[in-house]
């Protein structure tokens, strides 16, 4: 069974130049390698480097694997549907790869506001950070997320809103649905995190001004060249997620505001680049903390010559850390005389 768009787009792909499912098809294939390989080196150097192993990095694993998700199943299913210019392989494939792919994007801006809320708390809020982040409190915090994620996107199976649709050939999110639906989705699922992240963002970069022009109080936390090099990490990677999934967001908005004035004057090449826009997004984390973070750049190295060795899935010995802790700059230190292990 071939299924088409309900937006009647079965004869306009055929109109399309054979280079556009070509590029498209190429893009996807980049993304899922990239994608793949690169959150794999993120969850394998956590678990390899003890350094990394901490409270605050668990939700970068959790982020990591929300990306995963959408490389694993619903984008290997898009690329059959670019290269057989249809949907062949039934309605549950399309009914679960819908699902997955909301599981991705929900959770990794769930996520996103886990890592900004515990980035707060580490700067601002330092004193508390061991308490309200404890390994235990961190574990039952991604999982509060998961479970929140899977509860923001079961409505989507009972209000049909997860469809085939033609012109990015994905089974996705059907914007014209339910247009009360779609502008609650677009508000919970995007806007209000973004709020909530914005908001942990600006205080810190409130106090980070504020340390360099030595008008923070004295009995506030001090912050060190190691904390600003890992907020800045993890601002960029809420960035370049506002950045590839605002269009989309908002062209949903704009057709469940005004669907018969509105959804006419968006061309389709805007919309398809949207999309793929927005999928593109999964494979840029990890070269974020590749580039930014030197502990996970250097684990990366590691990681790639592990592979030839055999020894990838073997944490390193306490020998090793012994050496390595010997090359690293000294840990971070608070006003309370606590160390604190550099996390992204």
């Amino acid at each position: 069974m071939i299924l088409n768009g309900s937006h009647g787009n079965g004869s306009a792909l055929e109109q399309r130049p054979p280079w556009v499912a070509t590029t498209l098809g190429c893009f996807l294939i980049f993304t899922v390698v990239v994608d793949i390989l690169g959150n794999l080196l993120v969850i394998f150097s956590v678990y390899r480097n003890k350094k990394l192993r901490n409270a605050g990095n668990i939700f970068v694993v959790s982020l990591a694997v929300a990306d995963l998700v959408v490389a694993l199943y619903p984008y290997p299913l898009v690329l059959t549907a670019i290269f057989h210019r249809g949907w062949n392989l039934g309605s549950t494939h399309c009914q679960i790869s819908g699902f997955l792919m909301g599981v991705s994007v929900v959770g990794s801006i769930f996520n996103i506001t886990g890592i900004a809320v515990n980035r707060y708390c580490y700067i601002c809020h330092s004193l508390k950070y061991d308490k309200l982040f404890s390994d235990k409190n961190s574990a039952c915090y991604v999982l509060l997320i998961w479970a929140l994620t899977v509860l923001a996107i079961i409505p989507n199976l009972f209000v049909g809103s997860l469809q085939y649709d033609a012109r990015v050939y994905s089974c996705t999110f059907e914007q014209s649905a339910s247009s009360a639906y779609t502008i609650a989705v677009v508000f919970f699922h995007f806007i209000l995190p973004i709020m909530v992240v914005t908001y942990c963002y600006l205080r810190i970069w409130v106090l980070v001004i504020q340390v360099r022009r030595r008008v923070k109080p004295d009995n506030r936390p001090k912050l060190t060249p190691h904390d600003v090099r890992n907020f800045v990490t993890m601002f960029v990677v809420f960035v370049l997620f506002a950045v590839c999934w605002a269009p989309l967001n908002f062209i949903g908005l704009a057709v469940a505001v005004a669907p018969e004035r509105l959804a006419p004057l968006i061309p389709e090449w805007l919309f398809v680049a949207s999309y793929f826009m927005a999928y593109f997004n999964s494979c840029l984390n990890a070269i974020v903390y590749g580039v930014l973070n030197q502990n996970f750049r250097r684990e990366y190295k590691r990681i790639v010559v592990s592979v030839c060795t055999a020894r990838i899935f073997f944490p390193e010995s306490s020998n090793e850390a012994q050496e390595r802790l010997k090359s690293k700059p000294s840990p971070l230190m608070t006003n309370n005389n606590q160390v604190k292990v550099d996390s992204v």
